[in-house]
C-alpha cells in the first residue's frame, strides 16, 4: 500500500465512509487519481479525488468552483468532506453516464444532449459571476507559446514572440464584452447525463477547477470543437444559433470571438498533447491531433486572423502519419 492510500484511509475514518468498498476510477491527464466507494451496507457510492499536493495539485480551486455551481442550481459534485493539507476531497458521485458513452450508445441522443450542455453555459452566463483571475489577451496568447515550442520544430524565438504580440492584438480586438465563469474543459467526456433531474441541472459537471474569467464563447468552442470526438457540422451550427438565440449576444462579434478563441485553444490543445507524449510518455494523446489540426486549419481562415495565419502555417507541420509516429517516440 503506498503513502497516499494510507493517507486517504486516514481522511476518510474521519468520515462515515471508513469502511467503504475501494475501488479505482478512471483518470484524466493531471496528477488527480480517483476512487468510487461503495457503502457496503446501502450500497450507496461516493467519489474520492487524490490530488496530492507534492505534485502541484490544489483542492481548493474546485471546493470553491463546485459550491459556487450547485448554488447557481447546477449539477456540480456535492462536496461531502475535505482535506486541503493532503489533497483529498470526498464528492458526490454522479455516475458514470458521461455525454459521449451515452451518443455512442444512442445516436439519437446526441441532439438533445448537446442542447441541454448549451442551456447550460446560457443558465452559468447570466449568473453573478464569483472572483476569478482573469482569462485575458495576453495570457491566452502566451498559452499558445507551448504549441511552438512542443508541436512545431526548431521555431525561431523571434518568430514565436512575433506570434504571441500579433494574436494577443487580435484576441484585444475580438474578445470584447462581460466576463463569464469559463471551466476552460467543457466537453463530452467531462459531462454526465442525470436525465432524472429537471432542466440545467440534467448536466452533470466535472474538471472545472481551471475555471477563470473569461468571454462567454470560449466554454461553447470547447463543447462543439471537442479533441476527443467528431461533432457533427450541423450541431456546431445548430448549438451557436441556439445560444446566440438564447443569450441574446451579438451575433457577428460573437462568431467572430468564437473562431478566434476556437483557434487559440486548438493550438494551445496540439502543443499539451505534444507534450503530453514528449515528457510524460503519453503517445495516445497523439491519435487525436489530426481532429485538433482540423479544427485549428479551418479556424484560420478567418479575416481575423490574417496576421498570424501565415505565420502558424509556416511553422505547424501538418499531423501526417510520418510526423505523428515522431511524437510518439
Amino acid at each position: 500500500m503506498t503513502d497516499r492510500y494510507h493517507l486517504a484511509s486516514i481522511f476518510l475514518a474521519t468520515t462515515s465512509w471508513g469502511a467503504a468498498v475501494r475501488a479505482p476510477l478512471a483518470g484524466d491527464a493531471s496528477n488527480r487519481c480517483y476512487e468510487r466507494l461503495t457503502d457496503a451496507v446501502t450500497g450507496e457510492t461516493a467519489v474520492l479525488m487524490d490530488a496530492p499536493p507534492e505534485k502541484g495539485e490544489d483542492i481548493t480551486a474546485f471546493t470553491y468552483i463546485a459550491r459556487y455551481l450547485c448554488d447557481q442550481g447546477l449539477s456540480a459534485p456535492r462536496i461531502i468532506a475535505e482535506d486541503t493539507q493532503h489533497g483529498f476531497l470526498l464528492i458526490e458521485d454522479l455516475g458514470d453516464d458521461l455525454f459521449a458513452r451515452i451518443i455512442q450508445q444512442d445516436k439519437s441522443l446526441e441532439m438533445p444532449l448537446y442542447e441541454a450542455a448549451t442551456d447550460v453555459l446560457v443558465a452559468l452566463h447570466d449568473a453573478p459571476m464569483p472572483k476569478l483571475d482573469p482569462f485575458g489577451p495576453r495570457l491566452m496568447a502566451e498559452l499558445v507559446e507551448i504549441a511552438f515550442e512542443k508541436y512545431g520544430r526548431n521555431v525561431n524565438p523571434n518568430t514565436i514572440t512575433r506570434f504571441v504580440d500579433r494574436f494577443e492584438d487580435i484576441l484585444r480586438q475580438t474578445i470584447v464584452g462581460d466576463l463569464v465563469l469559463v471551466q476552460r474543459d467543457y466537453h463530452a467526456e467531462n459531462l454526465l447525463w442525470l436525465p432524472n433531474r429537471k432542466g440545467v441541472a440534467r448536466v452533470g459537471l466535472l474538471d472545472f477547477q481551471a475555471a477563470r474569467a473569461g468571454h462567454r464563447a470560449y466554454d461553447l468552442v470547447s463543447l462543439l470543437q471537442d479533441a476527443r470526438r467528431d461533432v457533427p457540422a450541423g450541431v456546431e451550427m445548430q448549438m451557436i444559433d441556439r445560444y446566440v438565440t438564447m443569450s441574446g449576444v451579438d451575433e457577428p462579434g460573437f462568431r467572430a470571438a468564437y473562431t478566434v478563441l476556437g483557434v487559440q485553444r486548438n493550438l494551445r490543445i496540439l502543443g499539451v498533447f505534444a507534450r503530453l507524449s514528449l515528457d510524460f510518455g503519453k503517445p495516445q494523446y497523439v491519435e487525436l491531433m489530426p481532429r485538433v489540426w482540423n479544427h485549428m486549419i479551418r479556424g484560420l481562415e478567418h479575416p481575423a486572423l490574417a496576421p498570424i495565419a501565415d505565420i502558424v502555417r509556416d511553422n505547424m507541420p501538418a499531423p501526417t502519419p510520418e510526423f505523428l509516429s515522431q511524437l510518439k517516440s
